[in-house]
């Protein structure tokens, strides 16, 4: 399959064709169905999220015991490793030193 270039911008959790003022943060080359599998990982993340903005109107409970704080940030991590993989050298050297995908 060909691989396309995408602008990821992963606060707003875009995927883009198109290059904009802020949708930059990452460069991607990937084929649609890898791109298809990053939308799917963005689409956990925002259910996820949606789900700690309820939890977090409940004060007695801690972040660090919350399942859906631990569901938000699995997903980034897998959605930082899809960028890695698929990303061009500036977006793996962006990564890297964000020390994101350490253990």
């Amino acid at each position: 399959m060909e691989k396309n270039k995408y602008y990821i911008n992963i606060g707003t959790r875009e995927i883009s064709v198109n290059h904009d003022a802020n949708n930059d943060d990452f460069i991607v080359e990937a084929t649609e169905d890898e791109i298809l599998a990053l939308r799917e990982v963005f689409d956990e993340i925002e259910i996820a999220d949606n789900r700690s903005f309820y939890r977090a109107h409940i004060p007695a409970k801690p972040y660090h015991q919350d399942e859906d704080n631990d569901d938000y940030d699995n997903g980034m991590r897998i959605a930082f490793r899809k960028i890695y993989d698929l990303g061009d050298e500036m977006t793996k050297k962006h990564i890297t030193e964000m020390g994101i995908l350490e253990d």
